[in-house]
């Protein structure tokens, strides 16, 4: 097959939620900065997060039609074989046309059919794992991939292919920092007095956690605790009739730097991009790991950061008994609040999207 006398072309492909499409990001971010001629494609699938996202970050996007497989009988699990047949012909299409060096796996379905498609064309395959419990597609893939770089060290035990690994972390957005917090506030709208609670589900939300909020938002604006809170796009309408002075409700937060920023306590879930970024910037956090994943990952997750004394964890059934005084003791203690702020950094791996886009880029150019 012919090569393109340009070295340095990534693909990039995954996503369905944020927590697969940011780690993809990050490294494309780094590698763009440490070599600016790059050629980078995503892929991924056209109603997601990553459909608008990528193209605003300003990367080339191409989707393929391919969907998740629920657990649950539905009429489109009918249409799954069929779609993914087309999508793998729309992949090895896309990698015909733009002939990546290496191809680089976050996760998600649309991953796979774009990634096996970029090995058949002879690209080098390279694969980020951001959870404890390794996704399908990843365990499909790992015998195609030249490295595979993991978050957790419970990962190991889940793939074969033990020499491939190493123990990266899972990439951040270069441009995610702390900036000012009366600036970050201004942002939304809020007052620089008192407390700030930053609520977030993940990029889809989480109705357990936003039907916890929506019951505490009295209690909690009355003790003089305001929210910025992201319900995520499904729940929006809602919540958002309880939006007003003290309680921000937004469907979904794009700078997440002044988000960070603004807050004294972040409540959230456990999700391994949300564990991330708020342990390199250093975030106090109340996880609440989603239970609807799998092998209990999100909680596994927590609850060796926890044992750490790094944050707070409260189980998705006891939402309703343990929320509002939980919240309440942890964001008016500022001993407290400094206690996890920093213990939190001690889970912090800032280099990994340097690591990956420097082996990516050492692929290429082995390619």
């Amino acid at each position: 097959m012919k090569r393109s006398k340009t070295i340095y072309r990534f693909l990039l492909a995954g996503g369905g939620t944020g927590g697969h499409i940011f780690p993809a990001i990050a490294v494309a971010q780094k590698i763009k900065e440490l070599k600016p001629g790059s050629e980078i494609l995503f892929v991924g699938t056209k109603h997601k997060i990553e459909s608008r996202v990528v193209p605003e970050l300003g990367f080339d996007f191409k989707s393929v039609w391919v969907s998740g497989f629920s657990r649950q009988f539905t009429l489109n699990n009918l249409l799954f074989p069929v779609k993914l047949v087309v999508s793998m012909i729309q992949s090895l299409m896309i990698n015909m046309k733009f002939k990546p060096r290496v191809a680089i796996g976050s996760g998600g379905y649309a991953a796979g059919p774009a990634i096996y498609g970029a090995h058949t064309m002879g690209a080098k395959v390279m694969l980020l794992e951001q959870n404890s419990y390794p996704g399908i597609t990843n365990r499909l893939l790992e015998k195609k991939a030249e490295e595979i770089h993991i978050t957790f060290e419970d990962s190991k035990k889940y793939f074969r292919e033990k020499s491939k690994l190493a123990l990266t972390g899972n990439p951040t957005r270069i441009n995610l920092k702390i900036i000012d917090k009366r600036e970050a506030l201004s942002s939304f709208n809020c007052s620089p007095a008192g407390k700030t609670l930053l609520v977030l589900g993940g990029s889809g939300g989480a109705l357990s956690l936003n039907n916890a909020v929506a019951d505490s938002v009295d209690e909690l604006t009355k003790a003089g605790i305001q929210i910025i809170w992201q319900t995520g796009q499904y729940y929006y309408e809602k919540y958002k009739n309880l939006n007003s002075e003290m309680v921000k409700v937004l469907p979904f937060i794009d700078d997440m730097s002044a988000a960070y920023s603004a807050c004294d306590l972040l409540l959230a879930r456990a999700g391994a991009t949300t564990i991330a970024e708020v342990s390199i910037l250093g975030v106090p956090v109340v996880f609440v790991p989603s239970p609807y994943v799998a092998a209990n990952h999100q909680y596994k997750n927590a609850e060796s950061i926890k044992n750490a004394d790094a944050c707070e964890l409260i189980k998705d059934k006891n939402l309703g008994n343990e929320l509002i005084d939980t919240l309440k003791k942890i964001i008016f203690d500022e001993e407290k609040l400094l206690q996890m702020k920093n213990k939190i950094k001690e889970f912090s791996k800032p280099d990994a999207a340097k690591v990956v886009a420097e082996n990516a880029i050492k692929l290429a150019e082995t390619a």
